[in-house]
């Protein structure tokens, strides 16, 4: 605008020269400089108009060449937003252009004339001197500029090779000694960060703006305002961190956290997710499962498998070799329990009245548990159900009546040759053995002993 008022100026010059400096030639000049300079920048708006209207009508036709912005497989905005934004963005450049050029000319104009070519001249300097110092601001802010593309371009290719190496670790194609592959994404996160944090600290006094003293207020704002409301949020980063390192499990786990039982589908910074037998997700916050113990079953479930464990109570009438046998006897019928190592059955307690048995047997199957219970019960149930064993804990009496013992009949193994046999009990000290026994579900045998009795007497006497 500046200039295009001196060369308008100097045409002015240049024809009062050529014409004479009198009333007649001033008017002829002023009016061949002002149809000039009205020609001219009538081309030019006309020229700015159809150019961004050309743009537009291309932008919006349907043989565009405008692609969708898209990370990987997501479409963030479709062909026909950015044609819509382009489509506006050329028209608010169009009108900035249409208007610079209107005022351009009307300053022009007010130039040409004695008694406002002062205005226009003040009006003009002001748009030089605001333009030259954006752009002496811009060339001095090259330098610094320079350096921290060059600083961004070096933590950039930091980031680049830690992502390589870190990669290698994870694909075990590097090996370092003491360093597990699952903790190489975690690591990489740790030091990617670090590596940004460092380029902003190092960038920050290269920035236009970063010595005022606003600027520096509002940075000192948000880092308060961090601090203060994302407490919670550091606690569950920094106990993800903490799990990460302590191999405490892994994806794909079948695992027990908080009475939360199912399979690890999902952990990130704040939070780990759990998948349950029932399909449902389940999402813990990583301090929760910090605080929390945590029982992995796929840790040793692919080489030796983990123990399934059932109890059974069964009372003293029926002899443990007999249970033993019946509870194995439903092991080995259960579908993915391992028969090497082979199930084994413990005598846990011998309470009042009944035995505690407890069967153990391994399985490779995690993921099977609640099935795999299910199956063994039924198993339980079964072959106790066709060995004429009732599971029930019974509870006796203490009334001495004379009742036979619920001690089993067991057989004892043969004595040793070189044994000295010991004496037969006599008849009268077998009886007195048999005497104190204790009484509950038996207590109809002595009346059955009598009737037996009643009926020999009549068949005597007859």
């Amino acid at each position: 605008m500046y200039y295009m008022l001196s060369l308008m100026q100097a045409l002015q010059d240049l024809l009062l020269g050529w014409l004479g400096n009198d009333r007649k030639g001033l008017v002829i000049t002023n009016l061949v400089v002002i149809a000039v300079t009205v020609l001219f920048f009538w081309l030019l708006y006309v020229i700015i108009l159809r150019l961004f209207r050309r743009l537009s009508t291309r932008v919006l036709s349907e043989d565009s060449r405008i692609q969708p912005l898209r990370i990987q497989d997501q479409d963030i905005l479709s062909a026909g937003d950015v044609a819509k934004i382009l489509d506006r963005t050329f028209m608010i450049a169009s009108w900035f252009l249409r208007l610079l050029i209107v005022f351009a000319f009307l300053n022009t104009v007010l130039g040409l004339f004695d008694w406002t070519r002062s205005f226009a001249e003040q009006v003009a300097g002001m748009v030089k001197s605001t333009v030259t110092g954006l752009w002496h601001g811009f060339v001095t802010y090259l330098p610094d500029l320079f350096t921290a593309l060059v600083i961004i371009g070096i933590a950039y290719l930091v980031v680049r090779l830690l992502r390589l190496v870190f990669e290698g670790v994870e694909r075990q194609r590097i090996k370092l000694r003491g360093f597990y592959p699952e903790w190489s994404r975690t690591s990489f996160h740790l030091l990617r960060l670090l590596v940004i944090a460092l380029t902003l600290v190092v960038v920050f006094p290269y920035l236009p703006g970063s010595s005022s003293p606003a600027f520096q207020g509002v940075s000192i704002f948000l880092g308060v305002l961090l601090s203060l409301g994302s407490t919670t949020a550091v606690a569950n980063v920094v106990a993800g961190i903490v799990i990460t390192y302590t191999r405490a499990f892994r994806l794909g786990d079948y695992v027990c956290i908080a009475d939360t039982e199912g399979r690890i589908m999902e952990r990130t910074a704040f939070a780990t997710r759990i998948r349950t037998p029932k399909n449902v997700d389940v999402s813990l916050p990583n301090s929760a499962v910090l605080s929390d113990k945590v029982i992995n079953y796929s840790s040793q479930a692919m080489s030796s498998g983990i123990r399934l464990h059932t109890g059974v109570t069964i009372g003293y009438d029926v002899p443990w070799p007999r249970v033993q046998k019946l509870l194995l006897e439903a092991a080995s019928a259960t579908e993915h329990i391992e028969s090497d190592p082979a199930p084994y059955v413990l005598q846990t307690a011998l309470e009042d009245n009944y035995v505690a048995y407890e069967l153990n047997a391994t399985t490779k199957e995690v993921g099977l548990r609640p099935k795999i219970y299910s199956d063994l019960h039924a198993n339980i149930l079964d072959s106790f159900r066709k060995g004429g064993v009732e599971i029930t804990s019974p509870h006796y009496r203490a009334v001495r009546d004379g009742n036979a013992s619920t001690i089993p009949v067991h057989e004892e193994p043969p004595p040793p040759e070189d044994t000295v046999a010991q004496p037969a009990l006599e008849e009268s000290d077998e009886a007195e053995l048999s005497e104190p026994t204790l009484t509950g579900e038996q207590d109809e045998k002595p009346a059955e002993a009598d009737e037996t009795a009643g009926s020999e007497e009549q068949d005597d006497r007859s």
